[in-house]
């Protein structure tokens, strides 16, 4: 005989409830953290081509990347169609028989290449992430360090409070500090008023130097009639991917973009990679344009300053001592100074006239090389990069 109350039915009606509950949510967090971890596995496996890939490098403030997904299913037992079932020794197969045609002969024979057709096919997702996401990836799976934002000079635009006035805006008027002024007072005097002007307190701002965190990067490039359309696109990978760890660093960043030929030219960040000389290489005249601009507009004592110049690695051998005096005068205002060589093949890796300018500059700590000689090479040279400024650092 049930002798349960109606309470205890209730109540373990209301466990087997909340248990199912339970099963549903814990199975969509499994299902959430493994769809995480296939998103993850797809980002890992496309990383050096989304590093230099198309989609990445767009003008777009808000960028977004397409990352091709496999499907995500549960497992499943599936009875197959009546027509199609097979067993174990069913069938008048012998010895020798074919028992599956050739992958080609599977479509059709005599099928035209492009019709259509009426088989299954699988099923893949395109997600789109953004930029941010993309890069944090980056970060762990190139074991890269957070950098601690580099401090220049001192600026004074921050104000700060600091102390108090009997005079002052209303709207800076300390009702706490005022009230015990007048608390004070009627200690004092006991038959005064419960507030005078002479209570009243406003509070003061004053401007303190603070450390510049503030960062420009000059972009120069060589767009002369020897650099091809791949070299191009190698220097804006690196440049794109530069800028986006920088980002991290510093919270005010801009960018220069200097092209050159036997003149040099600063251009929008949208021309820049559009613009393709003609002529020869005079690789001082970039190198001077920065030192132009810099004069104009932007104080090194107030920012940290980067120069990032690409090559394939040619320069007119008369320019040799202008660019590497003006490469010794920038030395003196940046915080770091790259050189990215597009050169065809190792054997040419960094044994160019450019490379040996830079080299000659001896000071590793706050200089470095790197060779693009494929896709696959700008996701190491940014690596380099990174590390190479935590060591700094």
């Amino acid at each position: 005989m049930d002798r349960r109350t109606d309470h205890e039915t209730a109540a373990e009606r209301g466990r087997v409830s909340a248990a199912g509950w339970y099963e549903l949510f814990s199975r969509g967090a499994r299902d959430w953290l493994r769809h995480n971890e296939k998103v993850r596995d797809a980002v890992r496996e496309n990383l050096p081509e989304l590093i230099s890939g198309a989609d990445v490098l767009g003008a777009s403030g808000n960028r977004t990347v397409k990352v091709p997904v496999k499907f995500l299913e549960h497992y499943r037992f599936r009875l197959a169609d009546a027509e199609s079932r097979r067993g174990v020794g069913q069938g008048q197969a012998q010895p020798g028989d074919i028992l599956a045609k050739d992958e080609d002969d599977a479509k059709g024979s005599g099928a035209e290449k492009g019709a259509g057709g009426n088989e299954g096919g699988g099923v893949q997702f395109v997600l789109e992430l953004k930029i941010d996401e993309i890069v944090d990836w980056l970060w762990e799976e190139l074991k890269l360090p957070n950098l601690e934002a580099k401090t220049g000079g001192m600026v004074q635009d921050e104000y700060t409070r600091e102390g108090w006035d009997k005079r002052g805006a209303r709207s800076r008027l300390d009702r706490r500090r005022s009230l015990k002024e007048s608390i004070k007072r009627r200690a004092i005097q006991p038959e005064g008023p419960a507030f005078s002007n002479e209570d009243l307190r406003f509070r003061q701002l004053v401007k303190r130097d603070q450390p510049a965190t503030r960062a420009v990067v000059f972009f120069a490039m060589d767009v002369s009639s020897s650099m091809t359309e791949r070299d191009r696109k190698l220097a804006k990978s690196f440049f794109f991917w530069v800028i986006q760890g920088l980002r991290r660093q510093y919270a005010h960043i801009e960018t220069v973009y200097v092209a050159h030929t036997i003149e040099a030219w600063e251009f929008t960040e949208s021309d820049f990679f559009k613009v393709k000389g003609q002529g020869g290489t005079v690789s001082s005249t970039a190198f001077n344009k920065a030192l132009e601009i810099i004069d104009e507009r932007y104080d090194p004592v107030r920012y940290n300053l980067y120069l990032f110049y690409a090559s394939d690695g040619d320069n007119f051998p008369e320019d040799r001592s202008n660019a590497k005096a003006a490469l010794h005068e920038l030395l003196g205002m940046t915080s770091f100074m790259g050189y990215i060589e597009t050169a065809t093949g190792q054997s040419r890796s960094l044994r160019t006239e450019s490379a040996d300018m830079f080299r000659a500059l001896n000071a590793p700590e706050r200089t470095g090389c790197y060779s693009l000689s494929e896709e696959e090479s700008v996701f190491d040279a940014i690596r380099q990069f990174f590390q190479h400024q935590a060591e700094a650092g």
